[in-house]
């Protein structure tokens, strides 16, 4: 007789469909199976669920802190038509609106007044009141990962979406952003006056990659713009204004589907995560620390090497487990055994953890962690490894070298570095290697409605 094997388990798996964060990272969405749930993101708790029969949801986000949330009908049994947005109030617990299209919509950005809905090769903006208005509409590639990002800050006008040409970016400047509504009592300090309006007409099209895009990413304020293509090797940080490029991140020389890439509120640093299961921290140069670069990076300015010697590659990163391994917060780091955890999807923004400061008159200096959410219920806090200087006595040592080299010399040297050295800064103490690890401060789980949270 032959009887099936059956897996036993105390606890059902976790499966989240889609998680997002509000532009803030205040809240954040978790569509499941049995519907949807609203998170408070730090201390994480439940704010919300809505258990929905008849079908499921591919997207839910929120529109900042409001009750107001925007669905999309996915999966197997899509709970509402694929070519439909459906605008819902959670306060009331139901549908208010919805818009329908002629065609599948591929994604969705949302700020305090507007709703921007991507399909396959245009954008159509709404503005989102009393009632829902019809904005415009752009033109743009074939767009089927739906890309688009929406400067969300007060007074910020920036949209960004894909250009008419592959790889190309298309900036448009819609009407200010409006300020939060407050339901304080009003301060002393004046409220905050929009910027003065730029000496230049800002550019309309930046081209950002030969290759088709993958991502899509601003800061609230719209300044800087974060762009990734399909071969998932480098970032690109644009001035928005300009148009000229800021800075070349890489992320690693292997190909990767980048998942997403945000910000630090302050500008200061960006995050990104990958299906590699690693997410990695980049400054932009304005903060204490520096991009660990190849050995090789300051004899650029005395010899021709290749532009890959020259790339800024994480000072920070965190490789994200898989949820059935043991989470330690007392050991964090990987055993010498090399059995190396598997990778999880997630999605990843970032969150202001500093205390009041009473002895402050300017109040509390912000301290920025990020909180990794994981498509298996997994919610991670991590804090940024401490600052350390990046330089090394070996490049130091060989720039004075090469002031002192000959220009037959300097292209000789150029060969024998392309064959020793493979590009990112080795070090030998494996201390100092740690060191590059984010800390992670606390692991819970979210997803399952039976008390977490």
């Amino acid at each position: 007789m032959n009887l099936a094997r059956h897996s036993i388990s105390a606890t059902k798996a976790v499966h989240i469909i889609d998680a997002r964060f509000d532009p803030e990272c205040k809240v954040f969405t978790a569509a499941t199976p049995a519907g949807f749930a609203v998170y408070n993101t730090l201390p994480l708790n439940l704010i919300r669920k809505r258990e929905l029969v008849g079908g499921t949801l591919a997207t839910v986000l929120p529109l900042h802190t409001t009750n107001l949330l925007f669905l999309l009908g996915g999966g197997r049994s899509p709970l509402y038509p694929p070519n439909k947005v459906i605008l819902w109030d959670d306060a009331l617990g139901k549908e208010v609106a919805e818009l329908e299209f002629r065609e599948r919509v591929r994604g969705i950005a949302c700020r305090r007044g507007w709703l921007a809905v991507s399909l396959r090769r245009r954008v159509v903006v709404f503005e989102v009141g009393k009632t829902v208005k019809r904005y415009n509409e752009w033109d743009t590639c074939d767009n089927p990962r739906g890309l688009l990002a929406m400067a969300t800050a007060p007074h910020s006008t920036l949209l960004a979406i894909a250009g008419r040409q592959t790889g190309h970016v298309q900036l448009i400047h819609l009407p200010p952003c409006p300020l939060p509504e407050s339901r304080d009592p009003p301060g002393s300090s004046p409220p905050s006056k929009p910027p003065p309006p730029p000496a230049k007409h800002p550019v309309s099209i930046i081209v950002a990659h030969k290759t088709a895009l993958a991502t899509l990413s601003l800061p609230p304020s719209g300044r800087l713009l974060a762009t990734t293509s399909t071969r998932g090797t480098l970032i690109r940080i644009w001035d928005t204004l300009s148009g000229k490029l800021v800075k070349e991140l890489r992320r690693g020389t292997d190909k990767a589907e980048i998942y997403g890439v945000a910000f630090r509120p302050d500008e200061q640093d960006l995050c990104v995560w990958s299906d590699k299961g690693t997410v990695h921290v980049f400054s932009l140069g304005l903060a204490g620390a520096s991009n660990r670069q190849s050995t090789f990076s300051p004899l650029s300015p005395f010899i021709p090497l290749p532009r890959y010697f020259e790339s800024e590659w994480s000072y920070a990163q965190y490789r994200i487990p898989v949820q059935s391994a043991h989470i330690s917060l007392s050991s964090t780091s990987k055993g010498s055994t090399g059995d190396e955890p598997e990778e999880e999807r997630c999605v990843v923004g970032w969150v202001d953890v500093a205390a009041p400061d009473e002895n402050s008159s300017r109040g509390p200096v912000p301290e920025y962690q990020l909180i990794a959410l994981t498509f298996t219920g997994g919610w991670y806090r991590l804090a940024l490894p401490p600052v350390r200087n990046t330089g090394t006595k070996e490049a130091s040592s060989l720039l004075k070298a090469a002031s002192k080299l000959s220009p037959t010399k300097k292209r000789s040297s150029s060969i024998s570095s392309r064959s020793s050295d493979k590009g990112k800064e080795k070090e030998s103490d494996p201390k100092e290697k740690q060191s590059r690890d984010c800390i992670l401060v606390e692991y819970r789980k979210y997803g399952r409605w039976d008390g977490w949270g």
